[in-house]
């Protein structure tokens, strides 16, 4: 039997038309356009401000974007895998209900979170439900509604975050694209400095913690910036190591959009050219778990098959990592599915029955 493999074969995506400029924030606390950009390289944030509508929303877009653009049928799903810091409830997982709004009826759900590399577990997990043999067409997606969690007072991180969603389809292959592997490490040690300090059942929330406004997320940025140089760049060589690639193997590095100063780090050490890395953090901000496949979804056309993508994450716990993904089709041409043939069949023979029967 030939070795199966797990191919990302369309993207989706969602970005709210709202949009917090620096402009904006300068009206809102004590900061500025020159200090936001030198520090962080960010000019505008999409923005879900329609407060009955959370994650799900951003994350159901994506989905039917991807679905209509692709002719996907919802029915053939068999499994969606959510990322996602900022879900609609505790409880139940928030999966559940994209799969409810996109009309998924016949997939499993669940929701994992490992702060911004989320997606990148996410994309790892669903591969490997792909390469078990048990299932052949699976939906990952990443959505967040950072602005619920930011907190607007806070001038040091009040410009990082936006809103937005983005989902990948993972099918069956025997063909060499697809996950071809993935690095994950974590180190504990620093969960006091990225942190939101309550609300979980380790601080449960009370008129005090509200008062002392530790729903937000708390960020010590200094710390943060020097680890997550150390940990997307060391796993990135990792990866590239294990996997016998070189810089000139290279087509993408598409990094966690957090900081461009991060960013520009990263690809140094890599020794990829900036041309060759996908930066959109200076429209999109910081969409925590959502970043990669957003920046996915904006470059769908440029990819070809066969191209050789680097991704890249670090997020709160402190959690990291790096992917080794190889692209299946060129641009927005979606290569054709053994699943999408077995339903135009199965929709022929039913239009067939249904003709005979009005006979």
């Amino acid at each position: 039997m030939n070795k199966i493999n797990a191919a990302i074969t369309a993207v989706g995506g969602y970005l709210p038309p709202d949009l917090l400029t620096n402009a904006d924030l300068e009206k809102m606390v004590d900061t500025n356009d020159e200090w936001i950009t030198t520090r962080v390289g960010i000019k505008t944030r999409h923005i879900l401000k329609d407060p009955t509508k959370g994650s799900s929303y951003l994350a159901a877009r994506a989905l039917q974007d991807m679905f209509e653009r692709n002719h996907i049928d919802p029915l053939s799903i068999e499994g969606i895998i959510m990322a996602c810091v900022t879900p609609d409830y505790h409880f139940p997982s928030t999966a559940s209900v994209v799969a409810y709004e996109t009309g998924c009826q016949n997939a499993f759900t669940f929701d994992m979170q490992s702060a911004c590399p989320s997606f990148m577990y996410a994309l790892e997990t669903g591969a490997n439900y792909i390469r078990s043999g048990r299932y052949k067409r699976l939906v990952v997606v990443a959505a967040e509604k950072m602005s619920a969690i930011v907190d607007y007072q806070d001038r040091a991180t009040a410009p990082l975050f936006g809103d937005g969603a983005a989902c990948v389809l993972l099918e069956t292959t025997e063909q060499e694209t697809g996950v071809m592997d993935a690095y994950f490490r974590t180190n504990g040690e620093f969960k006091n400095q990225l942190i939101m300090k309550a609300g979980g059942s380790a601080n449960p929330p009370t008129h005090e913690t509200v008062e002392r406004r530790e729903h937000f997320v708390y960020q010590e940025g200094a710390a943060v910036f020097k680890q997550a140089v150390l940990g997307m760049s060391s796993s990135c060589l990792e990866i590239m190591r294990r996997n016998a690639l070189s810089k000139d193997d290279v087509t993408w590095f598409i990094p966690h959009q957090a900081n461009l100063r991060i960013i520009d780090a990263v690809a140094r050490q890599m020794e990829v050219p900036k041309e060759h890395v996908m930066i959109n953090i200076q429209d999109c901000a910081n969409t925590s778990s959502a970043t990669i496949p957003i920046c996915l979804w904006q470059w769908e056309k440029e990819l070809k098959r066969g191209d050789v993508l680097i991704l890249t994450s670090f997020g709160s716990g402190f959690t990291w990592g790096a992917m080794y993904v190889k692209w299946a089709y060129d641009g927005g041409k979606r290569p054709a599915s053994t699943i999408d043939t077995c339903q135009t069949d199965r929709e022929a023979a039913q239009e067939e029955s249904s003709t005979c029967q009005t006979r």
